[in-house]
Parts: C-alpha cells; sequence; structure tokens
C-alpha cells in the first residue's frame, strides 16, 4: 500500500485536488474558508473593525484567571456565567472605543510624562525601589518586561485621557450636592399601626377543599413538582488525572535538579547604604560636574573614618527614601536596583566603600553592609517538589497529546465511556444533576456547559456520550445520561405539609392586608387613633425597625398636605398604617457638607464619563452580534 502511494504520488495529488476544487465551485472561496474560521468569527464590531471570538475566549480566560488569584475559593460556575461572558465582551468592546476615540483624539503619552505620572503617582509606589527606578524584580515575576510594561502603561494612560477631558472637568456646585443630598436623606416623623403576617398564622385553618384546591391550580404546580434529574457517568481528563499515572526515574529527577540547579540556590541578597549626590541626565556639564566633585570630597571622608558613613549619608544624601536611615537601602537581589549601581554593590565584600558610581540618578558612593543567600539545597530537601514538578511536566505534555484521543475515543464509542477510560487510564465517575449547577457543586459538575450538553435533546433521547467539552483550562470533559427523570407533579400526600405551609401563609397575608387596608379608611374619616405606635424618626439611613421596602414607601409619600395617612404593603412581612406627622432635614451626623460634595461631585464625573462613553459607542457604531448576545445572555 505505502509502495504504492509512493509511487504514484502525482496521482494522488491530482485526485485530491479533484475532490477540492468543487467545494470551492459550490461554496466558493468564502463559504469554504468558513470551515477554517474558528475562532475568527467576528462577536462584535466598532467603527468598521471586529473583535473575534478568539479574543473574547482569551479576554473571558484572563478575566477568569484574575478572578481565581483574588479569590481562589471561587465558585467555579460564576466563572463561565453568562453575566462573566458579557463582562469580558463589555471590556474589549471599551478598549476597542477608547483605542478608536484615541486615534482619532490624536492622544499620546509622551516619555517625559511617562515617567513623571510613574514617579508621583501613589498606585505605582509598590513597583519603585527606593531610588526611584523600576522594580524589575517584581515584574520579572508576573512575567513582565520592563518594555512590556512600559507599553501596558503607556496604552492605559492613552486610553484614560479619552475620558479624562470629559470626567476631570466635571463641575458639581455645593447648592445641587445640598438639594440631592437633602432629598436622599431627609428624615420623617411618623407613626405605624401593624398587622404582621406571623399574628395570623394561628387565627387561620385552611380547609381541606382549600388544600386541595391549592394543589391542583395550575399557577401552583411549579411548587410541588420534583426536580428534574439526569444520573450521570462522565469522564474527566486534566493534568490531575493524568499525573496519577506517571512516574519518574530517580535519575531523570537528578537529572532535573543539575539543569535547574540555579532554581534550587537561595537567591543571593546584598545589603548596601549609599549616599547620594543628584544629578539629572539633562544637567549641564558644570552642574554634572560640581557634583561630581562633591561625591569626591564626601568619598575622601568617609574613607578616612568608615565608621561616620551613616551620618554623613543623613547630612549630606539627596536620597529622600534613604538619607533619614543613613543611607541604608536594606537588602536587594539581582535586578533590583540600576544596574551600575547593582554591578558595583555585587563587586564588593562587606565592609567595603566603592568609588563613585554614575547612574541616571546622579553620583552615589556605596558600602556594603551584608550578604545573604546564595546557598544551594540539598536534593534531597527538594526531591518531592522536583518530582512534583516534572510529573506536572510530564502530564502536560501527555494531556497535549492525549486531548485529541479523548475526543474522538468519545465521539466514535458513544455508546460507552469505557473505551476512552481504558485507552487514557482514566476513572469513570458517577453523579446526580439538575439543569442547574448545585450549590455544593464543584469541579465539572459545576460547569454549565456540561450540563447544557447532559440535558440537550440528543444526550437524554439516545442516552449517548456527549461531546468532549473544554469546562477549564486543559480540562475536558465527556458524559452520558444512564437514568433520566423528568419533573413530575409529586402527590398530593407527599407533599400535605408543605401544601399546607404555603396556602397558610398566603391566606395569612391577604389578611393582614384587608385588615390593614380597612383601619387604614377608619383612621383616614377620623377613627380613634388608638393602637398607634409613639413617634419614631425614620429616614434611608435609620430603617428601625421597618424593612427597606417600608421605608422607601414611607420617603416617597406625598408630604404636601400633614398629617398624611398612607398604607405600606410589606408582603410577607405585613402591613403597616403609617401617620406621617412631619418632615425634617437631613441629620448633619451621617454626612458633613465637605465630604457630601466631594461624594456628588465624583458621582457627577462618574455619570458624565458614562454619557460620554455612550456617545462614542453610538458615533462607533457598536454593534454586538447575535451569537455574542445569546452566550451572554442572562437566564433566570
Amino acid at each position: 500500500m505505502f509502495d504504492f502511494v509512493r509511487k504514484h504520488t502525482k496521482v494522488l495529488q491530482f485526485i485530491l485536488l479533484l475532490l477540492i476544487f468543487p467545494s470551492f465551485v459550490l461554496f466558493g472561496v468564502e463559504g469554504y474558508s468558513r470551515f477554517t474560521e474558528g475562532g475568527n468569527a467576528k462577536v462584535a464590531v466598532v467603527d468598521g473593525q471586529g473583535i473575534t471570538q478568539a479574543e473574547w475566549d482569551v479576554a473571558l480566560r484572563d478575566q477568569s484567571e484574575r478572578m481565581r488569584r483574588q479569590a481562589p475559593n471561587v465558585d467555579p460556575k460564576l466563572l463561565d456565567s453568562p453575566e462573566a461572558k458579557r463582562e469580558a465582551l463589555d471590556a474589549l468592546v471599551r478598549d476597542k472605543v477608547m483605542q478608536i476615540a484615541a486615534g482619532k483624539q490624536h492622544l499620546v503619552v509622551s516619555d517625559e510624562r511617562l515617567q513623571r505620572l510613574f514617579q508621583a503617582d501613589p498606585q505605582f509606589a509598590f513597583m519603585r525601589l527606593p531610588d526611584g527606578s523600576l522594580n524589575k524584580g517584581m515584574l520579572a515575576a508576573q512575567g513582565m518586561s520592563s518594555a512590556s510594561f512600559e507599553q501596558r502603561l503607556r496604552q492605559d494612560l492613552t486610553l484614560r485621557q479619552v475620558l479624562q477631558g470629559v470626567s476631570g472637568t466635571a463641575f458639581a456646585s455645593a447648592a445641587n450636592s445640598a438639594a440631592a443630598f437633602d432629598v436622599l436623606l431627609q428624615q420623617r416623623e411618623v407613626q405605624v399601626q401593624r398587622f404582621n403576617v406571623k399574628d395570623y398564622l394561628s387565627r387561620i385553618t385552611p380547609t381541606d377543599a382549600e388544600l386541595d384546591a391549592y394543589y391542583k391550580d395550575p399557577a401552583n404546580a411549579a411548587q410541588f413538582q420534583s426536580q428534574e434529574t439526569a444520573s450521570i457517568e462522565y469522564l474527566v481528563l486534566d493534568i490531575e488525572a493524568l499525573k496519577k499515572d506517571v512516574s519518574v526515574s530517580e535519575d531523570k529527577l537528578r537529572e532535573y535538579f543539575k539543569t535547574n540547579e540555579s532554581r534550587y540556590t537561595v537567591a543571593e541578597e546584598r545589603r548596601a547604604s549609599h549616599i547620594l549626590i543628584k544629578a539629572e541626565p539633562s544637567a549641564s556639564a558644570d552642574d554634572k560636574a560640581k557634583a561630581k566633585a562633591k561625591a569626591e570630597a564626601l568619598l575622601a571622608e568617609v574613607r578616612k573614618t568608615p565608621a561616620t558613613f551613616a551620618d554623613i549619608a543623613r547630612k549630606n544624601s539627596q536620597d529622600p527614601g534613604s538619607a533619614a536611615q543613613g543611607g541604608d537601602l536594606d537588602f536587594f537581589g539581582r535586578g533590583g536596583m540600576t544596574k551600575a549601581f547593582e554591578d558595583a554593590a555585587y563587586a564588593m565584600k562587606p565592609g567595603e566603600i566603592s568609588n563613585v558610581i554614575e547612574t541616571e540618578f546622579g553620583y552615589h558612593i556605596i558600602m556594603l553592609t551584608a550578604v545573604r543567600g546564595g546557598d544551594k539545597k540539598a536534593f534531597d530537601s527538594v526531591r518531592a517538589e522536583i518530582e512534583e514538578e516534572v510529573r506536572k511536566q510530564l502530564a502536560q505534555t501527555r494531556y497535549a497529546e492525549s486531548a485529541d484521543q479523548f475526543s474522538n475515543l468519545v465521539y466514535e464509542q458513544s455508546d460507552s465511556l469505557k473505551p476512552a477510560a481504558d485507552k487514557l487510564k482514566l476513572t469513570v465517575q458517577t453523579a446526580t444533576v439538575q439543569r442547574k449547577p448545585q450549590p455544593a457543586a464543584t469541579g465539572v459538575l459545576a460547569s454549565p456547559k456540561l450540563l447544557d450538553a447532559v440535558f440537550g435533546v440528543e444526550a437524554l433521547r439516545n442516552k449517548r456520550n456527549t461531546e468532549a467539552l473544554e469546562t477549564a483550562p486543559n480540562q475536558m470533559v465527556s458524559a452520558r445520561v444512564v437514568k433520566h427523570d423528568p419533573a413530575r407533579l409529586l402527590p398530593f400526600a407527599e407533599v400535605k405539609s408543605l401544601v399546607h405551609d404555603r396556602l397558610l401563609k398566603k391566606m395569612a397575608v391577604a389578611q393582614a392586608k384587608k385588615d390593614g387596608e380597612a383601619r387604614l379608611e377608619a383612621l383616614k374619616k377620623g377613627a380613634d387613633t388608638a393602637g398607634l405606635e409613639p413617634a419614631q424618626i425614620v429616614s434611608r439611613v435609620q430603617a428601625r425597625d421597618l424593612t427597606r421596602t417600608m421605608v422607601e414607601d414611607i420617603m416617597r409619600a406625598d408630604a404636601s398636605k400633614l398629617p398624611a395617612w398612607l398604607g405600606v404593603d410589606g408582603g410577607d412581612a405585613g402591613y403597616v398604617v403609617v401617620r406621617l406627622i412631619k418632615t425634617l432635614p437631613r441629620d448633619p451626623a451621617v454626612i458633613d457638607a465637605k465630604r457630601a460634595d466631594q461624594q456628588y461631585a465624583q458621582a457627577w464625573s462618574t455619570a458624565e464619563a458614562a454619557a460620554y462613553y455612550a456617545a462614542l459607542k453610538t458615533r462607533f457604531k457598536v454593534e454586538l452580534k447575535p451569537a455574542a448576545l445569546a452566550a451572554s445572555a442572562s437566564t433566570p
């Protein structure tokens, strides 16, 4: 067979061409290319520029990883929810709108402004070293280089300028602020009479006929149905599953240890003190010469009496971050200081004083005070760590090789998961699931994607394997329905107590409202006010023992003619008759005028920025494609 292929290569190529060419004729080049587009399908368009499905997938994955880092115990189903998908898509659209607007407005951030903002903005303080330079070690730990950080910061600041011209110039007067907060935080003096639902529960006894009618009412059927469930078998392919079958020889572990020796060596750190005489790169040659001469004079002084280094640094160093500490910079590692400074410090021995070192900040005199680290760990002390890491790497490689095999096996032998489990040495697991992830669900059982597939028509009807689904990075799962139990109305005998409680509650709510409304009408006609509680002051801040909805109804009531009567329906909490006596100004203890003005101005600024962004979206004709809207639609 293979000899035939080798001898007739040109013939086979011609046959393949005949097979492929009609596809172009029938579907057109564009139609044919759709088979290979995959993630290139557009999910949104901004000013004619598309956002692809692949970009959306990456944004959602990055968003999920951020959430996992910030909250390791976050519910997995939240990461793949319609709300999370829409949030990721909205962020992509916003960035695209800002990029286009910045380009059309020719907004840029110069090198000088970038440096000035980095040095002055408090939010970047943790990224700055004592000498004001960028902490490259911290960047490296985040997988970033100086260039990529600069590019990201420049882009962020550029996009910020688009809205800053609006939000940064918003004006909110003190009079407007006072008016807004006076309405929001106004207080009202009231008397109330309560008709609590709980007080009616012991007074009402539903009849058997009423219970039967309530149970049979189609409007109540959903309350007494069993949950639809599916008993499933499922198979998970991920790094953890593959690691179980990975073994590593002792020689392989020692080889890994030797190859990565630097990782198992405690990083050497050095502690130094310095005296800085500032000289900006843009300074004149004469100014630089004067600064260097001063540094040379101080160098001669500290070399003459090294014990006075700290005192001389306190009096003469122009580094505000370390001068007060006698020039002490504490311990730092490689990449922690600007290169010329670091090279000098790492070439010295403890107690030595350097020559004058020039950097972009000026002229330094360095005294090395201590050295720590640099020790190599023993193999036995890190063996377990190495084995775990090597097994994980091998499992990662095996995952890449096994993913296609897993997909093919569950599809080609769709009546059972066992062939895929046997081939890949995985374990078939079982579970009972519902259409929505349950509160206690974890792992793949919390994946809406898997549950949607399990309760799909094909999976329920034919009891065949679902397609291989990617439910998380480096994780695939397939499931098969073993038994399906549709939702059904439970027999009356099983739910009689529940029917009784639901009907009793409904009847108590209705009776409380009826009595409350009758009492309200009587009071409006001049009935005795006995039964009203003593007057109290309520507000949106001080709800007292009223529910939030009750307070809102009281605060919205017409107070043009006082006293006034109103009824407040609190639903399950009952009914309240209210006598509105008078209105009072806001309590100054809740918020002072200055802070109120600041909050109002911030809110006004945010509102104007949001309105401007909405206008930009309209101007640039933002369009979300139907598929994206469907995928990110919240489900009740």
